[in-house]
C-alpha cells in the first residue's frame, strides 16, 4: 500500500548487530506500519529468510558471523528479485566491495532518507 509517496505495511527483515541502531530503525519502520523481523547478524537473517516471506531485506554491512554483502549475495541466490537495502557507516570501505544490494544508505541516516529508500525499492511500477 502506498500513501503520498510512502510505502506502508510491508514485511521487512532487518539485520543489524548494533542493538540501538536496530531498535531505532525498527521504530522508524513501525511508523509506516511495516512488520519488522529483527536479526542480530547476517547468519541469523539468512536462517530467518525464505522466498516470499519478506518484501524487503535491510542489512547492515559490518556484522559478526556474516557481513551484509555476503547476506545480500545469499538472499539473491535464493530469491533473485528480493530487494536488498544495505545500510553502512563504512561507505568508503563498501565502495571497493562488489555488493548484490539494490541500494545503499549511509549511516547516520534521517527518517525521510530511510522512507525514500524503502519506497524506491518497493513502490509499484507506474502502469
Amino acid at each position: 500500500m502506498t500513501t503520498h509517496g510512502k510505502v506502508l505495511g510491508k514485511r521487512i527483515l532487518l539485520a543489524e548487530d548494533q542493538q540501538d541502531v536496530r531498535e531505532l530503525t525498527k521504530l522508524l519502520l513501525d511508523m509506516d506500519e511495516h512488520i519488522v523481523t529483527e536479526a542480530v547478524n547476517g547468519k541469523e537473517a539468512l536462517d530467518l529468510f525464505a522466498p516470499d516471506r519478506f518484501d524487503l531485506v535491510i542489512t547492515d554491512y559490518l556484522m559478526p558471523l556474516m557481513r551484509g554483502d555476503e547476506l545480500a549475495r545469499s538472499i539473491k541466490r535464493l530469491a533473485p528479485s528480493e530487494p536488498v537495502l544495505m545500510i553502512t557507516g563504512s561507505a568508503a570501505e563498501l565502495g571497493s566491495i562488489q555488493t548484490s544490494a539494490d541500494a545503499v544508505l549511509n549511516k547516520p541516516f534521517r527518517f525521510e532518507e530511510l522512507r525514500q529508500a524503502v519506497a524506491q525499492l518497493l513502490a509499484p511500477e507506474p502502469a
